[in-house]
């Protein structure tokens, strides 16, 4: 669990950094789509590749990344095993009783792990090269439409970014309580499943009620600051777009281009 990296901002001065973060949370979601539209190795390999640049160009430590796909191993693992078993289209590979393995479900178990991967190594660079100030700032400048139908803005905006700060909060937390519990001769790493469960309940109840006092402490602390969300708010930094984010939005659109075409090209391989 202290490995996870998953909402941490780490500061830097790479061009990765210096993009306004309202065109780094749309090229994101672009991303995302694109990820998803994929219907081949080629159009998923262009994907890969443009990843890895922006990590290059990032500056981001590799052992950092991989830190980021470490806390949903198992579910890659179960997302894998289940495309193996489930599909049974293709050339037998193995056969065992009811279980089949085939070429095809092999394909799509490779094809869905290199996906899921790539889904969230995208999304955990937003929040390595982007401060939580700043998504917060970008997020509600995006979603600034819908003032006109009477939402608070701010507030949702404000709501997103805290739970995604406080993630590697609760993630310490949860680590010193579990310590402080094998410190006792609470036993967590043996037994069978349901043991385990048991074990972990002096583990939870805990981190619950101490999550509850750090939103109580923080809602304190935000009203003591007189703090009334976006009425009357200037900011420190003035977001603006500057050609750095035309050369992103062009890579970005030369990318789609790319992967739409090879779906095109390639649409018998899968």
């Amino acid at each position: 669990m202290s490995n996870i990296t998953i909402g941490q901002f780490f500061p830097g001065n790479s061009v990765i950094h210096r993009m306004d973060p309202r065109m780094k949370l749309v090229l994101t979601f672009i991303y995302i789509i694109l990820i998803f539209v994929c219907k081949n190795f080629f159009a998923l390999g262009v994907m890969v590749l443009s990843l890895i640049v922006v990590i290059l160009l990032s500056k981001i430590p590799m052992k950092i990344i991989f830190k980021s796909v470490k806390p949903i191993m198992i579910i890659i693992a179960f997302t894998a095993v289940l495309n193996i078993f489930y599909i049974d289209d293709g050339d037998i590979l193995f056969q065992w009783a009811f279980l089949k393995v085939t070429t095809t479900g092999v394909y799509t178990a490779i094809f869905m792990i290199v996906r899921i991967t790539a889904l969230v190594i995208a999304s955990s660079m937003l929040t390595y090269t982007t401060s939580p100030t700043l998504i917060t700032d970008g997020i509600e400048r995006l979603l600034s439409p819908l003032k006109f139908m009477k939402n608070s803005v701010h507030t949702i905006a404000m709501m997103m970014t805290i739970a995604l700060r406080f993630i590697p909060t609760l993630v310490d937390e949860f680590e010193k309580i579990t310590n402080a519990q094998k410190a006792r001769g609470a036993d967590l790493e043996t037994g069978t499943l349901v043991e385990r469960a048991k074990a972990l309940i002096p583990v939870l109840v805990p981190l619950f009620i101490t999550s509850f006092r750090r939103a109580y402490e923080l809602a304190f602390a935000m009203e003591c600051r007189c703090y009334h969300g976006a009425e009357g708010r200037t900011r420190m930094k003035i977001m603006k777009y500057t050609k750095l984010d035309a050369v992103a939005a062009l890579f970005i659109f030369i990318v789609g281009g790319g992967v739409i075409a090879l779906n095109i090209f390639f649409e018998h391989l899968i």
